[in-house]
This record gives C-alpha cells, structure tokens and sequence, in this order.
C-alpha cells in the first residue's frame, strides 16, 4: 500500500516502530474478508497487543509507550487507511488510556488503575451511547443503584459498543436517583465476568462490521466502590473526566476518518492514472480537467483537516487553556473532519467509476464505512449547538 506525503506530527517517527509497514501490510490483507463476512479482526487487536499499540498513550512510568496523543492521532489516521473497522475498534480502547492520560497529566489519580491494567493487558470498552439518549455525556436512561458497600449496580442498554467480542473493562455511566432533588451520573467500570452483563449479536450493519460494537445489556452489572471514578450532577459539568473523554474520543474519532479519506484519494489517483479516456484518444483519465479539479478538490480538503488534528492533539497534550471554547473547538473539528471525509470518499467514488459499485471492491467499501463518522458524538446539530453557545451563549429559558 503506497501512501502519499502529507502533514504529520513532526515526532510521529517515535512510533514508527510500533506501526511497522508490515504490520500494517497485514492488517490490510485481512480487512475486506472482515467486511465480507461481518467477522471481528481477533488477529489484528492480537497483533496491535503484541506490538504494544493498545499501552501506546501509558505513560512509561506506568509501563506503556509513552506516546503522545498527537503523535497516535497520527497513528490512527495511518491504520484507518488500512484497515477502517480494526482502527474504529481499538480506537474505543484508546479513547480511555487516553482520558486516563489527560487525566493524569492534569494531575487527577481518579483513573491511574486503567493506565495500570491497560499496561497488563486489559482491553476497554466504552459503554456509553444509549437509545434514544442525544444528552449523551450529560445524561442517562440506565440506572445506576447505590449499593451498602460503595459500589453501583447498572441496569440499561448500552449500543454500539465496539471492540464488544474482547473488551475486557467496560467504562459506563448511569443515572442514580436514589436522591430526587440531587440526580447523580455515575462513572464506573465493569468486569465483563460479571453475570449481569450481556451482549447481543446484532451488528450487521452497512460498513464498519468488522468492529462489531455489538448491543450491551447491563442487568444489575456491579461495580465495586474502588472502580467508581465520578458522580457528577447531570448536564455539562466542567470536569477532568469530562474534558478528558471530549477532548480525546473528537480527536481520535477525526484521525481515523480522515486516515479513510487518505487512502479513498489514494485509489482516486490511482483510478484516474489507470484509466483511459475513449473520447480522447485513449488518454488516461488524470489527463481529464474534471478528473483533476475532482482529485485537487479532495486533495485540499485532506490538506486543511491533518494540521487541525495535530494542533489540537497538541493543545490537549500541553495543558493549552481554550476556557469555554474547548468544547467548541473540538465539537467543530470532529463535525469538519468526518464531513470532509464523506465528501472526499464521494469524490473518488466518482473518479473510479462504476467498478466502486461492485461487492469487494475497496472504494466502495469506504464509501460505507465513512458514513458511520457522521452517527458518533457530536453530530452535525450538537456541534453547531455547541458552537453557537460558545459564541453566543446559551439560549434563554
């Protein structure tokens, strides 16, 4: 797989060995038969474990690689472009090292065992969107019952909860209204031993299915009082918890669908060079003006979402002060990042032509799984209600 040029953070050759071309020579070759046959890449996360990929944003006193959160962002992009659904899947996984980190570095303990045990080899799944629920972060339809010892039993629906098959902590929230006056969202994690938690085969989607983020049904699912990390009032709080999951699922979620917007502009060029033109003598297709104007197009939009990656990467990982406008900043780069890739993948669509339309052909499959970027948080109507609160401030009454 020949990757162009682009912008990349300037220290990304610090994990040059952790991402090995081979590496991810081999994690291509797998994907379209995941895709194919709605199967999960057990091989790839073996493979990403083994290579220490899953302890890349652990600190190294806590035995992980140390990384950056700019310099994985740019890692994610990279294995995106490989392989879409296996970059999805482990990004929920480092999604909660990475809150673990910002956490950390913040100077908050609260999620020190997960940089821990993420260095022994647990795998995190994140158990937070629910039916229904478009409060999200900042509400709850599961409950979440006080227990005599401390501790939390969860009862609710947990979707899209990926990396479902492996996943062996489960980071959720729930709504505990034992208080009517004084409503608590709770931050837990959970043992996927625990015989109150279930999940559904059902992931039998239009793309992404090879990260299977399968339905969780959590039934009375305990977390003892050492694993509850938050209770919080519901709505937007200002907290490090908070902060940590915004700031790192937006970036990383980005990366990874502007990595398949990369490699959709890849095989445009590739098409455009490869085809030939019956109308003009048998010239290749990149000789076309509508063809060019099409690959230019995409090119300058793959151009203007890597440096905002980065430098917000970069403001999170330097303790950077963006006061009320962090939310928006990142609400906006996830709304620009995963539109700009659906819109480049559509273009390449057209440049390749009709073969994209056929079963296996690799276009056409990242034509289906960028559409999933536009079902994560924030969608496009939150993050413009984001943004204008930032800039406006809240609505009256």
């Amino acid at each position: 797989m020949t990757e162009i040029s682009r912008p990349a953070a300037s220290d990304a050759p610090a994990v040059a060995a952790v991402l090995d071309d081979a590496l991810l020579g081999r994690i291509c070759s797998r994907a379209a038969g995941h895709d194919a046959t709605n199967t999960f890449p057990f091989d790839d996360v073996t493979e990403l474990a083994e290579a220490g990929y899953l302890r890349a944003l652990v600190p190294t006193e806590f035995g992980g690689l140390g990384l950056s959160l700019a310099q994985v962002a740019a890692e994610q992009s990279r294995l995106a472009a490989h392989a879409p659904a296996t970059a999805l899947a482990v990004n929920m996984h480092l999604v909660w090292t990475g809150v673990a980190k910002a956490m950390h570095d913040r100077g908050d303990s609260a999620l020190d065992f997960l940089l821990t045990e993420a260095a022994q080899g647990a795998i995190f799944g994140f158990g937070v969107s629910e039916p229904g629920n478009d409060l999200v972060l900042f509400g709850s339809s599961t409950t979440a019952e006080p227990q005599p010892d401390g501790g939390y039993r969860f009862t609710g629906t947990k979707i899209f909860t990926s990396l479902s098959p492996v996943w062996t902590q489960l980071g959720t929230m729930g709504l505990d209204t034992s208080d009517p006056a004084h409503p608590q969202i709770v931050w837990a994690f959970l043992d996927r031993a625990d015989p109150g938690i279930s999940r559904k085969d059902d992931w039998d989607t239009l793309g992404m299915r090879g990260s299977q983020s399968q339905t969780t049904v959590l039934d009375g699912a305990y977390a003892p009082a050492d694993r509850v990390v938050r209770r919080l009032p519901p709505g937007p709080v200002s907290d490090p918890l908070i902060f940590g999951i915004f700031a790192t699922f937006e970036i990383l979620l980005s990366a990874v669908y502007t990595g398949i917007a990369q490699r959709a502009l890849e095989l445009g060029i590739a098409a455009a060079q490869r085809r030939r033109s019956a109308k003009n003598d048998g010239r290749p297709l990149a000789q076309d003006p509508d063809i060019r104007r099409r690959i230019a197009q995409a090119a300058m939009l793959q151009d203007a979402i890597y440096p905002q990656i980065d430098a917000l990467a970069r403001d999170v990982d330097a303790l950077a002060d963006h006061g009320p406008f962090w939310f928006a900043k990142l609400a906006g780069l996830k709304h620009r990042s995963v539109e700009s890739a659906a819109e480049v993948v559509d273009l390449m669509v057209r440049v390749n032509g009709g073969a994209s339309y056929f079963a296996g052909n690799e276009l056409g499959r990242l034509y289906r799984d960028v559409l999933a970027g536009r079902f994560h948080p924030s969608n496009a109507d939150s993050a413009h209600a984001t943004v204008a609160a930032a800039w406006l401030g809240p609505l009256d009454g």
